[in-house]
């Protein structure tokens, strides 16, 4: 997840690429490029022998209209998140990301559930049309993200399972799970079936694995028995050199899987 390191766009591919990854996840990034930006900054990442991943299908979900908890801003939801396909297309990215927005007051949980599954159907079927997929990402609105509605995986794979759409799948954010709910490895193998991408950072801190209370090692190992085959993202803050951390990350993991 390129936005955990520092650097220039161009310096960040390079080490992602030596550190051993296969492929970035982006959020917004790309907005602002030009035809040109577009052209060149996929070329660098091909010629380092990395994939584009991951978009955000709202990038400014905490500062426009495009709560999917609120009905009234369901087309403009809508109409970002056509806007994002565009992107995905031209970046060839084949995954976007969903988040809820924050919850909104005097409105109960179901109603804003009820609203928020509708807008994951309407962005599975224009992610079907497209040949896309839309991820659902809780955050945990304990530390990171007060207020946020989507908080935990539990209630994410609910999201998942009642949208039914082979276009909508579940983003499993380790870090996020470990503070809202905590049972991270059962909840693991619960969802992986549903899952496209896990994220992956200790708790506290959000740094590389090995700095806090999570065993990674029996995680991996769990989510290895279930057969998942999809992203592992490294989404953490580097607490010493950037490239050799996310070296270390990457090896350790694949040590496991």
């Amino acid at each position: 997840m390129l936005w955990t390191l520092k650097g220039t766009f161009e310096q960040k591919l390079e080490i992602a690429s030596k550190a051993g990854c296969e492929s970035v996840e982006l959020v917004g990034e790309h907005l602002e490029w030009s035809d040109a930006d577009v052209k060149a900054k996929m070329a660098t990442a091909k010629s380092l022998k990395l994939g584009m991943d991951t978009i955000s299908a709202m990038p400014n979900w905490g500062k426009e209209p495009v709560s999917m908890l609120d009905p009234a801003q369901r087309p403009s939801m809508l109409k970002e998140v056509a806007r994002q396909i565009e992107w995905a297309k031209r970046l060839e990215i084949p995954q976007l990301l969903l988040m809820s927005g924050n919850a909104i007051a005097g409105r109960s949980f179901d109603e804003q559930f009820a609203s928020m599954l509708e807008g994951c159907k309407r962005a599975g079927e224009m992610a079907a049309k497209a040949g896309v997929t839309m991820i659902i990402e809780p955050l945990n609105n304990k530390v990171d993200h007060k207020g946020f509605f989507m908080s935990n995986c539990v209630d994410g794979l609910r999201m998942v399972k009642e949208t039914n759409s082979p276009h909508v799948k579940l983003l499993f954010d380790i870090y996020h799970e470990q503070i809202q709910l905590g049972n991270v490895t059962r909840t693991v193998v619960e969802a992986a079936p549903h899952v496209r991408v896990f994220h992956i950072a200790d708790n506290p801190g959000r740094h590389e694995p090995g700095t806090g209370e999570m065993n990674y090692a029996n995680i991996y190992a769990a989510i290895k028995k279930t057969g998942y085959a999809h992203y592992m993202t490294m989404e953490y803050l580097p607490t010493g050199d950037q490239g050799a951390s996310l070296e270390k990350a990457v090896k350790e993991m694949r040590a496991v899987l």
